[in-house]
Formats: C-alpha cells, structure tokens, sequence
C-alpha cells in the first residue's frame, strides 16, 4: 500500500516546500521540483531520475500513470518511468495538495527529481549549431519562456552565463512547460562559454543597440549564438568585445525595449526562416 500523507507537518513535506523555496536545499538534496503530469512525462523523457512522487487521486488520475488499472505498490508503476530505478511514491490529501501545489492544473502529481549539472562539452551539436545565450539573465519566468521559443526554433543549446537564477527554480520550470527538460541548458560563466564558441568557429551575434545592423541583414545560417542581456542594462563589455556581429531589432514606439524573452523569440525565428530558404 502506498503511505498516506495527511498533515503539512510531515516530514517529506516539509522537505518538499523548502526544495520549491530554497535554491541552496535544492544544492544540497541535490533534487528539484516538478509539477504536473505533463512536465514529469518529459522530465522522465529526458533521463532524469525521479526520487519521489506525491500524488492526489482526488485531484488527477486514478494513478499517477494516468491508468486506474495500474497498480502502485509504494513506488511509481512501471508504465509511468519506464526503465528508471522506482521512485517512492506518496498520496497526499486534498488539503495538502493545496498547500504544496502552485496551481490547481497539475493532474495532482508532484514530484522530487535528481539535478543534473550539464557542461558544455556534454553538449552534442551539429555542423551548424543554433545556440542562444542569455547573460546574468535575473527573471526566472524569463528564461522559461525563453526556453519554450528555444523548444519551438529547434534550438540546440541555451547557455545562461553567470546566473542570477538557478535552472531549477520552480518559477522556470512552470513557465517553460517542459521545455526545461527538452532543450539542453548549461548555466557556466561568460568566459568560459566565449572560448567554447571560438573554438567551435560559431559566430556570436550580441543584441544590442549601439554599432548594430538590423537583425534581418545579418547572417544566421552557419554557426550561431545569439546573445542577449539584462532589460535593464544589456549586454557586459566582454560580450561586445568578443562579437563577430552586434544586431538590433528596429522598433518603433517609446519603450525602451522588448521584454528579452520576446526579443529572443524574435531573433530565434528569424535563423528559423534563413534556415528554411538556406538549408
């Protein structure tokens, strides 16, 4: 029989919501937190390994397969992680779901999932890699969405150089909608990940305003990553100075500019399109 969790005092639970609030238990446990059906189907597509399951039967499936026939005896049933080590599985009461749930859409499945710390030479690239880097990037909703235009371009890599944010802050993880897990992420610092680029000859494109040509002018068929900012003051001089190219995307009203997820999605699509008429 799978145990029973019926106070926000348990233990195991207490563990659960300092792992959704704390980037340094999340370091130290060495696991993060996903929540919803659908981000744990490509979290386990992914090779993650799943620690810890709570599940609600009220609120979602009849099992955390989504299968009333499946037949959970203390851990995940096979058909839900198929060829992974079973995680131990909880069910938690309505009322405990509630206190530990961000939003009520989640099929009632929350789940405790081992990190894993991606380098950048684990990244398998092709011969003309698509790659998006975003510096000292602080909003982690931004680089969630980020991730989602990543998924929908076919991008090869984002690269987050000197984080502000951790890549596994709950906030990123739902606002990417599993993209998290199906487009590889690396957090490294700004120097390392320039001497990777130059020597993979991948030409780095900065966006930014000053000394730029129009996006749509410049090249994005053979080897690229484009670089992005902070809103608030751009780009460092290290990334200026280490540009093939600066680029720009003109825009005509009175804000001072896009929000970075929507200019990223903007320059992604656009070496989406000379793809397309260039292969």
């Amino acid at each position: 029989m799978i145990e029973a969790i019926t106070s926000i005092q348990n233990p195991k639970i207490k563990l659960l919501l300092a792992l959704q609030q704390k980037s340094s238990e999340r370091r130290k446990q060495g696991l993060f937190v996903v929540e919803g059906q659908q981000e744990l189907q490509h979290c386990i597509s992914a090779g993650y390994v799943v620690d810890t399951v709570f599940w609600c039967p009220e609120i979602g499936a009849a099992s955390p397969t989504d299968n009333p026939a499946a037949e959970p005896l203390g851990t995940v049933p096979v058909g839900f992680a198929v060829g992974l080590p079973a995680a131990r599985c909880f069910r938690v009461s309505p009322e405990v779901y509630a206190k530990v749930a961000y939003r009520g859409s989640t099929e009632g499945v929350i789940a405790e999932v081992k990190t894993r710390n991606l380098q950048l030479d684990d990244l398998k690239l092709g011969d003309r890699p698509l790659i998006v880097v975003l510096e000292r990037v602080e909003k982690p909703g931004n680089l969630g969405a980020v991730l989602r235009s990543a998924d929908a371009s076919g991008v090869d890599a984002v690269v987050v150089c000197d984080p502000l944010t951790d890549l596994y802050n709950p906030n990123l993880i739902r606002s990417s909608v599993g993209a998290a897990f199906t487009v590889p992420c690396v957090a490294c610092q700004s120097e390392e990940c320039i001497a990777f680029l130059k020597q993979r000859g991948i030409k780095i494109l900065t966006a930014q305003l000053q000394d730029s040509h129009l996006y749509y002018d410049t090249d994005m068929t053979c080897g690229t990553a484009i670089v992005m900012g902070t809103e608030h003051s751009g780009l460092t001089p290290q990334w200026r100075q280490a540009a093939d190219s600066h680029i720009r995307i003109p825009m005509q009203g009175r804000v001072d500019s896009l929000n970075v997820s929507v200019s990223a999605a903007i320059l992604m699509f656009e070496a989406v399109r000379q793809r397309l008429i260039r292969p």
